[in-house]
């Protein structure tokens, strides 16, 4: 790139847009199916016990029901970013709002078992394609000042549809006066719970239609005059488009196609920014946070609390959610990525650590003794508020910003595959260890936060500020 474009492009860079409220309709658009993962992922909380108690099933069972989408999330996820460098990024939202509708439909009526699970796949598939979707074109069309903020909405569209779904799932609780499997309008209130999300699924196809596409996606099949018009609507008119477009241009002239064969390399197999990128997704996961949002019913039942409450602490640990995502949205430009992630790392091996001890205790009349029950609903709160303002944004920022263009889109694809492998793993395996021990499993994720805290030091870059065509 020459040295000129390179200067003018720097300036660009620094421009602010002339409609910033657009660019944050822009931004929410396609942060809706962000939504749409954190509801699709949490609803299933609500219907945990009713399942297993309609189709009678032992932990091991229920478990691979609940974790079985997230298969299909790693489906998802690794085609998503070929598919959209073929057909665009607004098409695979398209694609994706379609399989939410479908699998909400399913999942509300199954025939059985095995049919809710297909359906629960099928949802996985959208739910993977717009884990990878969205932090890509929200991080192509952000102008680079903002571009950290923006790409939060991401994370804050996943916090608010986890919070949405339990508060769904605890007003549909009582309008079946507690009962999971009580009748409202001929359905269970767990099939209400499932199907519900077909009215945020509609939406986002129907915004999808409302947003640009990627001036990157635009100038790579050459439609130059598209993205001039894209690029003057998000980064405003004191922009110089014929430079923008040169920088990007010559940054895609530059590299090919990305493919699984661009990543490889490394003493390991992959180059070692694949590698970050995957331990990031990884850590993310091990810490147990899911099991917060698919669990916390089941799992406050399982120390005595009743259905109602659990459900109601569900909430409240949903709105932290909220509140620790405002937090790292705020900061995240300001402070940068890894001290984020630093401050979170510590946050979340002191909470989970408490958790651990205070699930140790001897249940009393099958409740935990009063001061460790307390001490453990402020733990798990602490353990999801630090998580939010650090991992649960910071992950999703660094993975849209960190790769070099030559292998971005494929990089993100193997990043959130490994992210959802990771998911699952977590979210099958802990039915049975909670059986096992409670106190031991958390301990196991306390481990993981303490191991987080060296990862980020050695080998996690900080992307604050950077534009995407100098990252390498």
């Amino acid at each position: 790139m020459s040295t000129t474009v390179q200067a003018q492009g720097a300036e660009g860079r620094k421009a602010q847009p002339d409609h910033l409220g657009h660019v944050i309709f822009i931004t929410a658009a396609a942060a809706m199916g962000g939504f749409l993962f954190g509801y699709d992922s949490s609803v299933i909380n609500g219907a945990v016990e009713a399942i297993r108690g309609k189709y009678d099933i032992g932990s091991a069972a229920l478990a691979q029901v609940v974790a079985i989408a997230l298969i299909g999330s790693a489906i998802g996820a690794a085609t998503a970013g070929r598919i959209a460098d073929r057909i665009g990024r607004i098409r695979v939202m398209q694609i994706a709002a379609a399989l939410f509708t479908i699998s909400a439909v399913g999942s509300a009526l199954p025939f059985s078992l095995w049919d809710l699970a297909f359906w629960r796949v099928l949802g996985g598939v959208g739910i993977g394609m717009a884990s990878v979707i969205g932090p890509a074109y929200i991080a192509e069309v952000a102008p680079p000042v903002y571009r950290g903020r923006l790409a939060s909405f991401q994370q804050a569209a996943i916090v608010v549809g986890i919070a949405i779904s339990q508060l769904v799932n605890w007003g549909i609780l009582n309008l079946a006066d507690g009962d999971q499997r009580g009748r409202i309008a001929g359905l269970e209130a767990w099939q209400w719970m499932l199907g519900v999300m077909i009215i945020p699924a509609v939406l986002y196809g129907l915004l999808s239609f409302a947003i640009p596409e990627s001036p990157r996606f635009l100038i790579s099949v050459g439609r130059t005059a598209q993205a001039k018009e894209v690029l003057e609507e998000v980064e405003g008119k004191t922009v110089d488009l014929d430079v923008r477009v040169a920088e990007i241009d010559q940054a895609m002239r530059s590299e090919e196609k990305s493919t699984f064969k661009d990543l490889l390399g490394g003493r390991f197999g992959l180059l070692p920014i694949v590698w970050i990128g995957i331990g990031l997704s990884v850590f993310q996961q091990l810490v147990g946070i899911n099991v917060a949002f698919y669990y916390s019913s089941t799992l406050w039942q399982s120390v005595g609390v009743d259905p109602s409450s659990s459900f109601f602490y569900s909430f409240t640990t949903s709105i932290i959610n909220i509140l620790g995502t405002v937090i790292a949205m705020i900061f995240v430009d300001r402070i940068g990525r890894r001290p984020l992630a630093l401050i979170g790392s510590v946050g979340m091996a002191i909470s989970l650590g408490l958790v651990a001890w205070a699930f140790s205790a001897d249940l009393v009349d099958g409740k935990l003794p009063h001061t460790e029950g307390v001490l453990a609903l402020i733990a798990a709160h602490a353990f999801v508020l630090f998580f939010a303002l650090s991992w649960g944004v910071v992950v999703w920022v660094l993975l849209g910003e960190m790769f070099p263009n030559k292998i971005r889109a494929a990089a993100l694809g193997v990043a959130a595959s490994a992210q959802w492998i990771a998911n699952w793993a977590i979210t099958a395996s802990f039915p049975s260890l909670s059986d096992w021990n409670l106190s031991g499993t958390y301990i196991m994720y306390t481990a993981f936060a303490l191991l987080s805290i060296p990862f980020i030091l050695k080998w996690v870059p900080e992307t604050k500020g950077k534009a995407l065509e100098e990252m390498g």
